[in-house]
């Protein structure tokens, strides 16, 4: 009975935000398989980057400019939350990715994914904290790559809790293309971890001299998009290219997935990087877009009743592109793709499947906005 009125709660909260969000203006798009309306849900984010749907209905919506926001009833709560960690803002940086743990309603346990500063400047960070009255208690670091640069470019920054309970972050190289090869670095790299910050004793580096056994897979550039497949498990990664040369891989343990050794990409001076596009040992990505380079952010997959021809496709945000990338599956092959919301103009920065069953945006702009896709019955 208590697992069924929770339920009904639960399904009362978003019966509400949907209502409130329906007073906002919503517009309708045709696609190949469904007709949908995108609803605002709400205005009044500064740069939003990502999106977490907490167990009582509310959503927690982080914003780059280092600020954590609560949508509690379908409407911005005016008060960020207390108690994040004190980000280094610019460029790329700043209050970043968030996940849940995965016993949450249990623990209260977030993690957090910033550009911090220190010693020679900045780069990707993770800390932990508690939710408790609508504000972060116990704060703690559990994940530092080092060391530290100057720029703002390519922090990485997607969490992701794999089914194995390890905590994936992706690590950007820092415009400093090289690292992403140094095993010896954790920059331009997939990093597992457990939820306190220690090494699970199956990563593939754990007994390499030299290598830091954080690492879980490497040679990636500025990987944004981090999604679990609902079926198999497989963890699917999306990362920036320079010039063309954007990616979708699957991750494996210890692969080498190139960066700059091989790439679909050019430098933006046109120039070639690397030795090609191939080479033994390292990775071909499943996806790779040429130039124009869509700038692919925040990943989902599709799973809910709503949109029942779209269930097991992939969904991407587009940054440059401006686009929900719809992308079909034909096992671990990418078959086919569509781009929605062209005419939306929005730069798509993370894509999430709500409780409810309905798609979640957020637009990448000083006039943020969380977006909702309902279907057109």
């Amino acid at each position: 009975m208590i697992v069924i009125a929770r339920r009904f709660s639960m399904m009362g909260v978003l019966l509400c935000m949907m209502a409130a969000a329906d007073v906002v203006s919503a517009q309708t798009f045709s696609s190949e398989r469904h007709d949908f309306r995108v609803t605002t849900v709400t205005g009044g984010l500064v740069h939003p980057w990502s999106l977490a749907f907490l167990p009582n209905g509310d959503m927690l919506v982080t914003e780059r400019v280092g600020r954590l926001r609560i949508i509690r009833n379908g409407a911005l709560n005016p008060s960020p939350v207390p108690g994040v960690p004190e980000v280094a803002l610019g460029g790329q940086g700043g209050l970043l990715d968030i996940a849940l743990h995965p016993k949450f309603a249990e623990n209260r346990l977030i993690f957090l994914s910033y550009a911090g500063a220190g010693e020679g400047g900045s780069g990707t960070e993770v800390a932990r904290a508690r939710l408790v009255d609508d504000a972060l208690v116990d704060l703690e670091r559990i994940l530092e790559v080092r060391p530290k640069s100057i720029g703002g470019r390519h922090f990485g920054s997607r969490l992701l809790f794999g089914r194995d309970g390890y905590l994936y972050v992706t690590a950007g190289e820092r415009a400093s293309k090289n690292r992403a090869q140094d095993l010896g670095d954790l920059a331009g790299s997939i990093l597992r971890i457990t939820d306190d910050g220690g090494v699970p004793p199956d990563n593939p580096f754990v007994d390499r001299p030299g290598a830091r056994p954080e690492i879980y897979a490497y040679g990636n550039r500025n990987p944004q998009g981090l999604a679990m497949h609902p079926e198999t498990g497989q963890i699917w990664e999306a990362e920036h290219g320079p010039k063309g040369g954007d990616e979708v891989n699957i991750l494996v343990a210890g692969k080498n997935y190139g960066w700059p050794v091989i790439t679909y990409g050019r430098s933006y001076s046109g120039a070639r990087i690397g030795e090609g596009t191939a080479k033994d040992g390292m990775a071909q990505p499943v996806r790779h877009w040429g130039v124009p380079s869509i700038s692919p952010s925040g990943m989902a997959f599709y799973t809910g009743g709503d949109f029942p021809s779209w269930r097991g496709n992939m969904f991407l945000g587009a940054l440059s592109g401006r686009a929900l990338m719809r992308l079909v599956l034909d096992g671990t092959e990418i078959v086919h793709e569509e781009r929605l919301l062209k005419d939306l103009g929005e730069r798509i920065r993370d894509v999430r499947q709500g409780p409810d069953g309905h798609l979640y945006l957020l637009t990448d702009s000083p006039k943020g906005r969380l977006l909702r896709l309902d279907p057109i019955q």
